[in-house]
C-alpha cells in the first residue's frame, strides 16, 4: 500500500506508482470522492478521449448497439443516485 503525509498546508505528494499507474501528469486534476464517512476514492479527470480510448475494449464482449449503452449509461445512473 503506498502512503503520503499531508503538510500543514493541507498539501500531499501523490506516490510516484499511483502516479504511474493513473497516467498522471503535472498539471493533471484529480477528484476525491467520498466513500462514506473514513474514506475517499482519488480519480483523475482530466484524461482526453485519446488517452482513454480502447480502454474499455475487450476482444471477449460482443459489440452493443448505441440503444443498449444508453439503457446500460442510465441504469448506473439510476444505481449512483441511491
Amino acid at each position: 500500500m503506498a502512503t503520503a503525509t499531508l503538510t500543514s498546508k493541507g498539501q500531499l505528494t501523490i506516490p510516484k506508482a499511483i502516479r504511474d499507474t493513473l497516467n498522471l501528469r503535472a498539471g493533471d486534476r484529480v477528484a476525491f470522492v467520498m466513500q462514506g464517512e473514513s474514506e475517499a476514492l482519488l480519480k483523475p479527470v482530466t484524461k482526453t478521449v485519446d488517452e482513454v480510448f480502447g480502454r474499455l475494449h475487450s476482444a471477449h464482449q460482443p459489440r452493443r448497439t448505441v440503444a443498449e449503452m444508453k439503457a446500460a449509461v442510465a441504469k448506473q445512473c439510476r444505481r449512483q443516485k441511491r
